[in-house]
């Protein structure tokens, strides 16, 4: 067989080449896939609309307006039975996020502390870390939600044990925790956008918390170019601190913030932010499963680092705590990433465990009350799937931003 690489030839062009000629080899081949991909799609698009066809059913959204008649036991915005699915959906998508987020960040401390621990002197704590890090790597994770969530409920008193007892701020109860509710005597109010209410005064104050932290970094990055230039770093905390509280503070001052307490009123509390007992266990179960991977990744990082670095710090009078803080671990942060990214889709994948233990996330109200009332399979599992993937293309996104932002650059 003769192969073409060189110049078109002076007869011009022959269909054959888009095979035997390697300028047109590679584009004939993705062609060829695509359209072969394509007619898979339109294969089971097709297939699917002929089987719900004979089942009676057609394919449409309009249940999500539809009365719900089911209750969501944790939620941020208001809801009733008598709200629809669309409403319960976006309860229960929130619910998923929060728990993610919270799970991220706890994670990633614990993981942090046991990754360094690990590597520790000290023979004790570093064999406890060992045995924290492999006892949750080796055991599925909806075991250890189940523990955990059992020693919640066993080892936290009733409500009723906490009569004629001060309580404080925070409420500990096996049936949740409740905490402080921040309150707008003169509050800006919501905003109704149909599936739910905004409120006007959590969007200021994320604005102004966005904007503080932006001027910090532009304020921060003025002070780096200025010792760059002159060898001398102007102190510029106080102006960052300023830049981020004094607008917040002045915003919570004009409308009235407090803080609303909870309060035992029969046979349980009201008042106060709740929080089940379900997701108190989630979090720390997601946290401390997590972190035992995160764990091993930092320790990983950390062992690719040269020990020739931290015996130059130790040469210079470094500390061992600023040795790690300002030298080891910014390196070792190039190798810790990429599997933390992992982590991080994992454990938001990994919320949809939370149906095991009553917790109402995504899973649980779109995925799970909801199909079976409507049965909206086929819609519900799309909606549940592009959810995922919209949230973890999005980690993904960030997190890959952050990596490029670290990577190492050549001079």
């Amino acid at each position: 067989m003769t192969v073409t690489s060189g110049p078109p030839a002076a007869e011009g062009f022959r269909l054959s080449q888009l095979i035997y000629d390697t300028r047109y080899r590679s584009t004939t081949i993705q062609v060829v896939a695509l359209f072969a991909f394509m007619l898979g799609v339109g294969w089971l698009i097709s297939n699917a609309a002929q089987n719900l066809a004979a089942l009676g059913k057609d394919f449409n959204f309009s249940f999500l307006w539809n009365t719900a008649g089911y209750d969501v036991n944790q939620r941020l915005l208001e809801y009733s039975s008598q709200s629809t699915h669309g409403r319960a959906a976006v309860l229960g998508i929130l619910n998923t996020l929060v728990l993610a987020v919270v799970g991220c960040a706890t994670a990633t401390v614990l993981g942090v502390l046991a990754g360094v621990a690990r590597l520790s002197k000290n023979w004790i704590v570093a064999k406890l870390m060992s045995v924290y890090v492999e006892a949750f790597r080796n055991v599925p994770l909806l075991i250890w939600i189940i523990i955990v969530v059992a020693v919640v409920n066993e080892s936290l008193p009733a409500p009723r044990d906490f009569r004629d007892v001060e309580t404080g701020a925070i409420v500990l109860t096996n049936r949740g925790a409740y905490f402080p509710e921040p309150l707008f005597s003169r509050g800006l109010g919501d905003v109704d956008l149909g599936l739910f209410k905004v409120s006007l005064d959590f969007l200021a104050v994320v604005a102004l918390l966005v904007g503080g932290f932006y001027a910090s970094g532009r304020i921060g990055r003025a002070a780096d170019a200025k010792q760059a230039a002159t060898g001398v770093r102007p102190n510029v905390l106080w102006f960052r601190l300023s830049a981020v509280l004094l607008p917040l503070i002045a915003f919570l001052v004009a409308t009235g913030f407090h803080l609303g307490y909870p309060e035992l009123k029969g046979f349980n509390f009201a008042g106060g932010t709740y929080v089940r007992d379900s997701f108190l266990g989630l979090w720390i179960a997601l946290s401390l499963y997590t972190g035992a991977f995160i764990a091993e990744s930092v320790r990983a990082g950390i062992l690719a680092v040269s020990k020739g670095q931290t015996e130059a710090a130790f040469a210079l009078g470094i500390r061992p705590s600023q040795t790690m803080n300002l030298v080891i671990l910014p390196q070792a942060l190039r190798v810790i990433v990429p599997p933390l990214i992992s982590q991080y889709l994992n454990l938001t994948k990994n919320t949809s465990l939370a149906i095991a233990v009553g917790y109402m996330d995504a899973t649980g109200t779109l995925g799970g009350i909801t199909l079976n009332q409507t049965g909206r399979e086929m819609e519900t599992l799309l909606l549940l799937m592009g959810f995922y993937l919209v949230i973890s293309l999005t980690i993904s996104f960030v997190m890959n931003l952050y990596n490029e932002r670290i990577k190492l650059r050549e001079r």
